[in-house]
């Protein structure tokens, strides 16, 4: 197994990997910006190197100097988390040249998945249902034609895309035109490639996605469905496992899909395939080549710690047992705790005066924050996620009231007073959501 791992993200997700990696016995080096120096990940490493000011793009995106601290710490290996440069298969392809180990898929594995509209022909190779959708849109006017033949309502999406940007609507012609500007406008400064495509946009579907492990040796197991239809501007806010929506039949179904179009294409690592489910057919959206935000809950209910898996994987190990050893148990929903202000959403950083995190049976809070942190204002929102797992769905609701009443972040804004605003809602309780319901009712909500 590895000796020591460098862990280039931040947050949340760098603690979480440091550790797995402690609980292996493997050795962390932290990078860091200069506003994270104080940061938990930082202090509890073995190492920790400074890799540049605030800006991410002179830090935790600046690929050169990540790879000259992995250098000169003499890591094995390379865990790029979520964000950042997960999905970058030339950071990917920079890791292995220099004879360092990244833990995730092959460089080229996470370029066509990149490429969504690469990832477009993937799963119609596989046999996978897709939304009906264009090639590349070269201008204007072949966003109308394609429109035309799609059939209005449409979306234009980033080709390079993800995380909800370089996305828009079109309800008819007179809106595609600027629909098609904003998304290639978006697109540009999100991605540097304002290369976008279309695709027929459904009125009210479920996100659903499916957790899949594949080892080098063809092995592949998934770990079930994950619904993350509660959203705000195509940003996820709760997810649950299992989903409310599918039935038995449909969730082994899509599961079992997923499974062997992985294993079709010979990945390896963790990864998930994203669907849109509306009317009872699944249609496959993209996939993402490294671990989820909402991860912890796939691991509460089948009991396998995703992150060690992919450490395994990378350092080579076989996953060790089959899909018939995966047992399922119980349900397990995550919220998102942002530092923002619960109605305007404008984030809002600053010094945390008192934290006090709930605890109990099935209760898990993954996050760096402490009393005395202060929050800079230079990264993603999200401080904290809280993961609630239980035998029913029920069960899981009851304790999740109790968790977030107990939860107490003190000295900034958070999005906690939204979660208890949603989760006693009749239509979530019930599970009758779709991927419009929060923004359709958020001014709404009591």
């Amino acid at each position: 197994m590895f000796e020591k791992v460098l862990i280039a993200n931040r947050g949340e997700v760098a603690l979480r990997i440091h550790r797995a990696c402690r609980e292996m016995g493997i050795k962390t080096v932290a990078v860091h910006s200069e506003a994270d120096a104080n940061a938990m990940h930082v202090r509890l490493a073995d190492e920790a190197v400074c890799i540049g000011p605030a800006r991410s793009s002179d830090s935790y995106l600046n690929k050169s100097a990540i790879i000259s601290a992995a250098t000169i710490t003499g890591v094995d290996a390379i865990h790029p988390g979520y964000g950042f440069l997960s999905e970058d298969a030339d950071f990917a392809e920079m890791v292995e040249e220099h004879g360092i180990a990244f833990i995730g898929p092959k460089p080229e594995q996470i370029r066509m998945m990149g490429d969504k509209l690469k990832a477009r022909e993937f799963a119609i190779q596989c046999g996978l249902p897709i939304v009906p959708g264009s090639e590349a849109l070269e201008d204007v006017e072949a966003a109308k034609k394609w429109a035309l033949q799609i059939g209005y309502p449409v979306i234009i999406k980033a080709k390079a895309g993800g995380g909800g940007k370089g996305m828009k609507i079109a309800h008819n012609e007179q809106e595609i035109e600027t629909a098609y500007m904003m998304a290639r406008a978006e697109a540009k400064a999100s991605f540097s490639s304002d290369e976008v495509y279309m695709e027929k946009y459904l009125q009210h579907p479920r996100h659903i996605e499916v957790q899949v492990l594949a080892d080098s040796y063809g092995n592949v197991v998934h770990l079930g469905e994950r619904d993350c239809s509660i959203q705000r501007q195509n940003q996820k806010v709760i997810e649950e496992t299992p989903s409310p929506a599918l039935n038995q039949k449909q969730r082994q179904e899509i599961g079992e899909i997923a499974r062997k179009a992985v294993k079709q294409i010979g990945y390896v690592s963790a990864g998930t395939l994203e669907f849109l489910f509306e009317d009872g057919e699944f249609y496959f959206l993209e996939m993402n080549t490294r671990l989820q935000v909402e991860h912890p809950i796939t691991e509460a209910v089948s009991g396998v710690d995703i992150v060690r898996e992919q450490l395994r994987i990378a350092d080579g190990a076989k996953l060790g047992y089959t899909q018939d050893d995966i047992v399922f148990q119980g349900c397990a929903i995550e919220c998102r705790i942002n530092a923002e202000d619960p109605e305007t959403f404008v984030p809002n950083a600053g010094k945390i005066t008192e934290w006090h995190a709930p605890g109990g049976l099935g209760v898990r809070v993954d996050s760096e924050i402490y009393s005395g942190y202060r929050i800079p204002p230079f990264y993603d929102s999200m401080i904290a996620k809280l993961i609630v797992h239980g035998r029913t769905r029920n069960g899981v609701l009851m304790r999740l009231h109790r968790a977030l009443e107990e939860f107490v972040i003190d000295g900034v804004k958070t999005t906690i007073p939204l979660h208890q605003k949603i989760i006693a809602q009749p239509e979530y309780i019930d599970g009758l959501y779709d991927i419009h319901w929060l923004e359709d009712t958020i001014r709404n909500l009591k």
